[in-house]
């Protein structure tokens, strides 16, 4: 009888299969888990932690998420069979999941105002990306009907710029005394309403654009589906009408 080994490739594949197949279910949930905790732990410091007082905790958590998003983008790395296109692809992701914040504090490192501004941007684009993870998960769920859908995505676009524009304006922005006012400046921007609150840092008027240039192209998608259902509607109640 022909002896068969441990290491015989036949063997070890299919193990090796189901090992990846496990390995990258649980990255996969803990990356939406970690989406949802860094934009969780951003909201609790915009809204309740104005002093600083649990910076440290928020800091740790970005830590954290980090570590979860960097394992998990180098895991996948290492399965993808065209790494060069895998890597210039999921760019964006591999900068974002840097903690770049975490690095700085660690070594001691004194940068200028201006690198320091953007550093502390990093978190919230992180946050950003993290929301736009947890919304992905949920529109490519089968009970997920195009209606709800494009309000998910419209709220969630919406109470993203509304907090960073919070965060942001508050410091400078006499306008901006409370969430509320960045709600309402988000809301009427995303409209293409206008609104009476005007940003008063550069990133404030980025995003003042990008919501009026986002709600141009989503609003027009909303119109076609309603009166596509209505016409849909209509054609059906006339096909029954003419049946009976």
């Amino acid at each position: 009888m022909e002896q068969v080994s441990l290491n015989d490739s036949s063997i070890q594949s299919p193990v090796r299969l189901k090992l990846e197949t496990v390995l990258g279910y649980v990255l996969n949930t803990s990356v939406l888990i970690g989406s949802i905790l860094v934009i969780a732990a951003l909201s609790f410091e915009v809204f309740y932690d104005p002093y600083g007082v649990y910076y440290p905790q928020y800091m740790q958590i970005q830590l954290w998420v980090c570590i979860v998003f960097l394992v998990d983008f180098f895991f996948r790395f290492y399965l993808a069979k065209r790494k060069l296109r895998f890597f210039w692809k999921n760019l964006f992701f591999f900068l974002v999941a840097i903690p770049y914040l975490n690095l700085a504090g660690q070594f001691e490192l004194h940068v200028s105002q201006e690198t320091e501004y953007f550093l502390r941007l990093i978190p919230l684009i992180r946050g950003g990306y993290g929301l736009a993870i947890a919304v992905g998960w949920v529109l490519r769920s089968r009970v997920t009907s195009l209606l709800v859908s494009y309000i998910l995505i419209i709220l969630s676009l919406t109470y993203f710029a509304s907090l960073v524009f919070f965060m942001l304006e508050r410091p400078v922005n006499p306008s901006v005394a409370t969430f509320g006012d960045a709600l309402w400046w988000a809301f009427m921007n995303v409209t293409t309403v206008g609104s009476n609150i005007f940003a008063k840092t550069v990133t404030g008027e980025i995003l003042s654009v990008v919501l009026a240039a986002s709600g141009m192209m989503l609003f027009p998608i909303f119109t076609v589906y309603i009166t596509d259902k209505f016409q849909s509607r209509k054609q059906q109640d006339k096909e029954n009408s003419g049946a009976d």
